[in-house]
């Protein structure tokens, strides 16, 4: 049955619901290019106005998972458990939550996206690394993870093509913080893995597409509903956005930072979330008793160097040069630097995530338009976050950019991020979980 794109759109709009079959033509359609994007754009606006109620998300999530291929991953035996997160600023926890995750014994099937609106991309960061490769066919996925129980990737061509492109659309029509198409997309990808676990990092906080609990408990409990439908074993842990994650925004830099994970030194935050997620992952996998085994198993991994060996082995299996992994120094670097120092002495009392992510983006670290390309240099480094003592003339940030004006845009914004005062507290980064 054939049907108008004006008319669904229109219904949408106007606070009607979509049939399933609806569903089924729209992304069916766009899918083989018959609906063009600018239509498409229209449809999810009229989402993110009216949202879907239960019947249309399942509808919408089905139709999405069914676009293309599925993978087939019959060959690993190895309990298959991924993670994703909903998006943040300075969250490179994938990079070394995977290979910590591997290391003990479960494979890691981890598709990525790229940076959306002012959150930085796994995909962007781990190409950051020269020669690595993300777009990964199915085949060549399903060799790679049963070789070496980990896949850093994006979403091929072939795999859940209609939530590639609108990933991208999302980007640019500022309908990202919309929780039907948030759920959908994850989930798409992620039931598309044949997954035996998955564990969700929803973020909640400034800058976070969640800034209420409320909305991000309702988004976790909407995700791992799906997930339990689909036969998936979900867990959803609520983790706070309110400053950014460790101390790097950027790209290469946040290589840097997750490997000084991998080698005991990296921030105590992005640390935190990075073994609590990992727990997460082992007692989803099945490897492990019970959460202090859990913990003990993941520590071990950085004590031995396993986790880091680990990241190195499939940096090699994607193409790109290990030499990056064991001396970070080698990764790109900006030519210039500014520092942003305090005007006062105090307790740092605001680095808003938001407004660096927003800083980060004018910099180049990520794309104001789906079409542009990412600067892997430049780099955000907050020398004092919530919480910290500093005197007067500290430095509170690190600014390194290539571009003079990019660098005249991002200034401001990062300079109106950052605050001193009296005293702050940065308040408990997990604020819950949903099972």
């Amino acid at each position: 049955m054939g049907h108008s794109m004006v008319s669904l759109i229109e219904r949408k709009r106007d606070g009607g619901t979509l049939r399933p079959d609806e569903i089924e033509w729209i992304i069916g359609e766009f899918t083989a290019d018959a609906v063009p994007d600018y239509q498409m754009a229209a449809m999810l606006m009229a989402i993110f106005q009216r949202s879907f109620d239960a019947d249309e998300l399942a509808a919408w999530t089905k139709a999405m998972l069914h676009s293309g291929e599925t993978l087939a991953l019959d060959a690993v035996t190895a309990p298959k458990v991924d993670k994703h997160s909903t998006g943040g600023v300075g969250d490179k926890v994938s990079i070394p939550l995977a290979p910590m995750v591997a290391a003990c014994g479960v494979a890691v099937p981890m598709m990525s996206g790229r940076g959306l609106g002012h959150t930085g991309g796994t995909l962007d960061k781990l190409e950051s690394i020269p020669g690595f490769r993300t777009a990964l066919d199915p085949p060549e996925f399903a060799s790679i993870l049963e070789k070496t129980g980990l896949v850093l990737a994006g979403q091929s061509e072939s795999l859940v093509p209609a939530d590639r492109r609108i990933y991208a659309l999302r980007d640019a029509t500022a309908t990202v913080p919309s929780l039907p198409l948030i759920a959908s997309s994850i989930m798409s990808k992620k039931l598309a893995e044949d997954l035996d676990g998955l564990v969700l990092d929803v973020k909640v906080g400034s800058g976070a597409f969640m800034r209420a609990e409320e909305d991000a408990r309702r988004l976790a409990e909407t995700m791992v509903a799906i997930g339990s439908s689909n036969g998936t074993a979900t867990v959803a842990v609520l983790t706070s956005m309110e400053q950014p994650l460790g101390r790097a925004v950027g790209n290469a830099c946040e290589i840097a930072e997750s490997v000084a994970v991998l080698r005991g030194e990296g921030p105590a935050d992005l640390v935190e979330i990075t073994m609590r997620l990992g727990v997460e992952m082992l007692l989803l996998g099945g490897v492990a008793g019970d959460v202090d085994d859990a913990s003990s198993r993941l520590q071990a991994t950085i004590d031995t160097g396993s986790a880091l060996d680990k990241l190195v082995e499939v940096v090699e299996a994607q193409g790109g040069d290990p030499a990056v992994i064991h001396d970070t120094a080698l990764l790109a670097q900006p030519r210039r630097f500014h520092e942003i120092t305090a005007g006062r002495s105090g307790v740092v009392s605001r680095c808003d995530a938001l407004a660096v992510g927003r800083a980060a983006v004018a910099l180049g670290a990520g794309r104001q338009r789906k079409e542009d390309s990412v600067d892997h240099a430049v780099s955000i480094e907050l020398l004092a976050k919530v919480g910290d003592e500093v005197a007067h003339g500290d430095a509170l940030a690190r600014i390194g950019y290539n571009d003079t004006e990019r660098f005249e845009a991002a200034l401001p914004l990062l300079t109106a991020a950052l605050g001193v005062g009296v005293d702050a507290d940065p308040g408990p980064l997990i604020i819950g979980e949903v099972r």
